[in-house]
């Protein structure tokens, strides 16, 4: 693994102007939305020069004319979590916080994502890529049922499915076709749901995860009262480390750094599987980088710092003296 790159800055005025990209165009433009303003109020308590830009609505040229220095990224979904905005940035010479082109795009792409982590041996659960032609009797045989339908290219579980029933399987495949061409089906997990935040390298406390409903849905993580985190995550020491151990392997597996959240379960003989990786998870009241923060003693203010401080990551000089980010 290689190995993280740490720059601790002890003056807002070290950091510059800073830009707090949030909204965009994506599916996931609510949670966004939520996610940057709460970031830019966290950023302007500390005495950061901060500053949102909504790329719909104000347009890149802002960026480029609004004499930044770096981007505290709070894009979700395509454009501002796919290594799209990440190459614009890097053109420009500002720097960013988090993940580059690579390891931006790669975790995005589910397919890819199982692809790199299977062919690096790390467990991740079966899967088919589906389209509404194929057999659904040959995708149950497969993989069994109940299994669960998404889009390859969607984060927080926009266009997924789960399907109890093989009738139910074309439908499911229609719904995430609607969101991307290319449509995954994997094989259900039934043990626990856990995450695992990286921040700077390190990780932070694992979370479990429980909801009363079919899964854990984009209702779940952004509006039901019902769901349930536990951190500590009841898992005894020497297990805990060891989930901790994979999600760090697979963030490093697609190329990701800075910081970012490994989603994991475990099958039925308790072994851990890698679901994915995200590069810009949620920073809402529901969002589990904080909770998991929180939980290793960093309150919401200093996990936004030490977010933006992995903006110097991986960064060049540019004419005139700032950071500019690699890809």
């Amino acid at each position: 693994m290689s190995a993280p790159h740490r720059h601790r800055i002890e003056r807002a005025e070290a950091f510059g102007r800073v830009a707090v990209l949030l909204g965009g165009a994506s599916a996931e433009r609510e949670v966004s939305l939520a996610s940057g303003r709460a970031v830019l109020a966290a950023l302007r308590a500390r005495g950061i020069d901060a500053h949102p830009v909504d790329p719909r609505d104000d347009g890149l040229e802002s960026l480029r004319s609004g004499g930044f220095a770096r981007v505290w990224n709070a894009l979700h979904g395509r454009g501002g979590e796919d290594g799209t905005m990440q190459g614009w940035l890097a053109a420009e010479g500002i720097a960013c916080t988090g993940s580059g082109v690579l390891g931006s795009a790669i975790a995005m792409d589910k397919l890819r994502t199982k692809q790199l982590l299977a062919g690096a041996g790390l467990p991740t659960a079966p899967f088919l890529v589906v389209d509404a032609g194929m057999p659904a009797e040959a995708v149950v045989d497969r993989l069994g049922l109940p299994l669960f339908v998404k889009p390859a290219r969607e984060g927080s579980s926009v266009g997924m499915s789960r399907v109890d029933r093989i009738d139910a399987l074309p439908a499911a495949i229609a719904a995430a076709r609607v969101h991307d061409e290319t449509v995954l089906a994997e094989t259900f997990l039934s043990g626990g749901e856990y995450t695992v935040a990286v921040l700077q390298g390190e990780p932070l406390p694992a979370i479990r995860i429980e909801t009363p409903r079919a899964f854990y849905d984009y209702e779940a993580k952004y509006h039901a009262g019902t769901t349930r985190y536990h951190c500590p995550c009841g898992l005894d020491a020497a297990a805990e480390d060891a989930l901790a151990a994979l999600a760090l392997a697979a963030f490093d597996v697609v190329g990701a750094r800075g910081w970012g959240r490994v989603d994991l379960m475990f099958d039925d003989q308790r072994r851990p599987q890698v679901l994915e990786v995200n590069t810009v998870p949620g920073m809402t009241d529901h969002s589990l980088v904080p909770m998991a923060a929180a939980a290793a003693g960093l309150d919401f203010s200093e996990l936004v710092w030490r977010v933006l401080e992995t903006s110097f990551d991986g960064a060049m000089r540019r004419p005139g003296g700032s950071d500019a980010q690699e890809s």
